[in-house]
């Protein structure tokens, strides 16, 4: 699988169960959390989202803000265990 492809699957997770705002322009550096866009308990629905769809596990030390606060970093991070 292709960044391409991780990060649109990612994208359309986070704009339709984590913001719950399928239509807004998501940015991929825009801030999440910080931004006030969802809370860090969304988190721990991101790392049930990876597991299932791209069968890696994220500890729970690595689901924080300052790991996956972006786009762009969530995109990172699976890509760094897809490798």
């Amino acid at each position: 699988m292709d960044r391409s492809e991780v990060r649109e699957r990612l994208r359309a997770f986070v704009l339709n169960d984590m913001i719950r705002m399928p239509t807004y322009d998501l940015q991929d550096d825009e801030p999440l959390i910080t931004g006030g866009l969802v809370d860090s308990f969304s988190l721990a629905l991101f790392g049930v989202f990876v597991q299932e769809q791209f069968g890696i596990f994220i500890p729970d030390p690595d689901l924080t803000v300052e790991n996956l606060d972006t786009l762009t970093q969530m995109v990172e991070r699976v890509m760094r265990d897809l490798a």
